[in-house]
Order: structure tokens, then C-alpha cells, then sequence
């Protein structure tokens, strides 16, 4: 047998072989998220980016880092550095999946009513201190369509955008150097600052944060559920706090958001 025949034979093998590998890799690619922390980091550049030129010299470069851990939180730091040190927004792995994981399960409840609402309370019985349970019957092809998938990337963003945002202004606004020194305690455990500041200072953050998010290309709708569902918790654990103060209410979210959005596109901009 020719040379030339017996490598295109043992190619063919090879790919015969691994064919049934192949098609399982691509099946499992069904049930991923084209979202990640690498997606939030993309974001945090072009958030950092719509900043107004004062805040830029602030906030600059890449301003997200990722942290290696199962509990949900948006924390902030500053990096020593030359000639000035670095503001960050950290956000863990954590964050990444809780996220994901409310962006779907709000997509999914156009198709199944009631999924949204079960989720929550699933959601409320996570401790942090392990990875999250992954959504009920996450398996469901009907939950992986195209359609779905650009719905759950959508919220996403959203989510992400705002969060980010309001961050951001943490830092330019000054609130993270004027709670700095009760954000981690002896032990080395950081602590949501959300609950330290003032309901002005909440309010200005947030304001600002969703402007900061409009003007990345991010709008309200994805963002809203993300912060009712931790109102219709029955009781929210410790790590909710790293995303709304406990004492928030989700229609003066809701009603400062609706409004910052209807003037951002009726041309009020600062």
C-alpha cells in the first residue's frame, strides 16, 4: 500500500475515532454561557472608558480584578503602584455565576412562569461559603435556544453594567477612602460597604453608577429583576449586602433607575 494511502487511512481513522468525542464536546457547548469574568472585565474597560475626563483620572486603566472565590461579592481595593495607586473593583467567581445564574433564570420565566420566583427561593438558602447550586432542570433544551441564550447575555450585561458602574463611583465620589479603614477587619474579612453609607451617598452612586452603564450601551431592563429578587427573599443572606444596602427598597431602586434611564434617552445627559 502506497504511503500517501496509508496516512489518509490512518487520518480517517483518527477522525472516525473521534468523532462521538467531538459531538459530545460540542453538546456540552449547549449548556455554557457566552458570559464570564473575562466579559466583565471587557465591560469594566468600556465603562471606565464613558467616564467623564475628571473621573478618568481617577478610575483608570483596567479596573476589574478577579478573585478565586464561591462567595457572591463586588468589593473594592486600591493597589499600590508608582506614581499614584490603582482603583479596583473585585469581583469573584462567585459574582460571575450568581449573575449568569439570575440572568437565565429570568429569560427562562417568558417561557415557564413562576421559574423566576422559585429560583429566589432557592437563591435566599445559599450560604456563599460553596459554589452555587446550578438553575432547576438546567438541562432543558428549551432553555439553551439561540433566542434564550441572547436574552440571558443581555441581562447580563446589564447586571454587570450597573453593579460595575455603581462601584466606580464609589471610588471617584470618594466613599471608598472614607469607609476604607472599616471595610476589613482584624481577621482579614472584607465587609459590603453598602451598609456603611449614608442614604445619600447610596443614592448618588447608584444614580451615577446607571449612568455610567447607559452611556457603556447598558440599559436598566436586566439590572431591575436582579435587585427586586433580593427584596422577595424571605431573609438575605450575608453576601446580598455586597449588592444593595439591607435597608433599600426595590421601588426606590426601580423608581430612580426608570428615571435616570427616560432622561438619559430624552437627552437630559450631564
Amino acid at each position: 500500500m502506497k504511503p500517501a494511502l496509508l496516512t489518509l487511512l490512518s487520518w480517517l481513522a483518527v477522525a472516525w475515532l473521534s468523532a462521538p468525542a467531538l459531538a459530545q464536546s460540542d453538546a456540552s457547548d449547549d449548556f455554557k454561557y457566552k458570559t464570564n469574568p473575562l466579559t466583565t472585565k471587557s465591560l469594566g474597560r468600556d465603562l471606565q472608558k464613558s467616564l467623564k475626563p475628571q473621573n478618568q483620572e481617577i478610575v483608570f486603566g483596567d479596573p476589574i480584578a478577579v478573585e478565586l472565590d464561591d462567595v457572591p461579592f463586588v468589593r473594592l481595593e486600591e493597589v499600590p503602584e508608582e506614581p499614584k495607586t490603582i482603583p479596583k473593583v473585585v469581583i469573584s467567581e462567585g459574582f460571575d455565576d450568581l449573575v449568569n445564574r439570575v440572568a437565565h433564570a429570568k429569560a427562562i420565566d417568558k417561557i415557564q412562569r413562576g421559574y423566576f420566583q422559585k429560583y429566589i427561593l432557592s437563591l435566599a438558602e445559599e450560604s456563599g461559603e460553596r459554589e452555587l447550586k446550578p438553575l432547576p432542570n438546567d438541562t432543558d433544551k428549551r432553555f439553551w435556544t439561540d433566542d434564550m441564550k441572547n436574552e440571558q447575555y443581555s441581562n447580563y450585561n446589564s447586571i454587570v453594567g450597573t453593579l460595575v458602574g455603581i462601584n466606580l463611583a464609589h471610588h471617584y465620589l470618594g466613599h471608598y477612602r472614607k469607609y476604607q479603614a472599616k471595610l476589613v477587619n482584624a481577621e482579614g474579612k472584607h465587609a459590603p460597604i453598602n451598609n456603611l453609607l449614608t442614604p445619600k451617598e447610596w443614592d448618588e452612586s447608584l444614580r451615577l453608577g446607571v449612568r455610567n452603564a447607559l452611556n457603556a450601551g447598558c440599559a436598566i431592563e436586566g439590572v431591575l429583576p436582579f435587585f427586586e429578587c433580593f427584596e422577595k427573599m424571605p431573609e438575605r443572606p450575608a453576601w446580598t449586602a455586597f449588592f444593595v444596602p439591607d435597608d433599600a427598597k426595590y421601588k426606590d431602586i426601580k423608581k430612580t433607575l426608570e428615571k435616570v434611564q427616560k432622561d438619559y434617552f430624552s437627552g437630559k445627559r450631564d
